[in-house]
């Protein structure tokens, strides 16, 4: 599924965008994308997970990104929650 998302999502500043484990900051979680501010990147599902405050709003995800939008924001694309 993350090579799908990968090859319908075009940024001309990197040559291709990347599929890893997040952190996100979502309140709710019904979005499927996420401004790059709301997302910090980490090595391993295991860092992710530990880094991840549910409570606080804070999910650990698989997600492809960033990518730029057609308003100029840099995008993450959810692939799927880890918690």
């Amino acid at each position: 599924m993350a090579g799908a998302i990968s090859s319908l999502i075009a940024d001309t500043e990197s040559p291709l965008v990347q599929t890893g484990y997040v952190v996100v900051y979502a309140p709710q979680r019904k979005r499927k994308r996420f401004p790059e501010a709301c997302v910090s990147i980490h090595a391993t599902e295991a860092a992710a997970r530990a880094a991840a405050r549910p409570e606080q709003g804070y999910h650990a995800a698989v997600a492809s990104g960033p990518s730029r939008s057609s308003e100029g924001f840099r995008l993450f694309y959810l692939v799927r929650w880890l918690d």
